[in-house]
């Protein structure tokens, strides 16, 4: 085979499988769309996922030394922001830019 058909193949190839790998999880989740407990689960799950978040987030958390101020202050802001504009992309700006302040001003090393 030649350079040009062999490099033609290869790609033709990858391509098929890229698109196969991409159009599979449509293909399969098409069925569980009418599931009730995949609809119970898409209702529960983000809440769930951020819970699990923050506890990831919190659970090493130095207590006794300042520098421990600055993600619960962070986590504060956001979910104040959030109660208050029911913004999400506020919220998180918001987190972060407290988080970050704190961080690297007033409880720096």
């Amino acid at each position: 085979m030649s350079d040009t058909r062999y490099a033609i193949a290869a790609i033709a190839v990858t391509a098929a499988v890229t698109w196969g790998l991409r159009a599979l999880p449509f293909v399969a989740l098409a069925p569980l769309r009418a599931s009730g407990t995949v609809q119970y689960l898409s209702t529960r799950m983000p809440a769930g996922v951020m819970v699990i978040l923050v506890v990831y987030c919190l659970r090493d958390l130095p207590l006794p030394e300042p520098r421990a101020v600055a993600p619960p202050a962070a986590l504060a802001v956001t979910v104040g922001l959030h109660l208050w504009r029911r913004n999400a992309l506020l919220s998180i700006l918001g987190g972060t830019a407290v988080h970050v302040l704190l961080a690297s001003t007033a409880f720096a090393h």
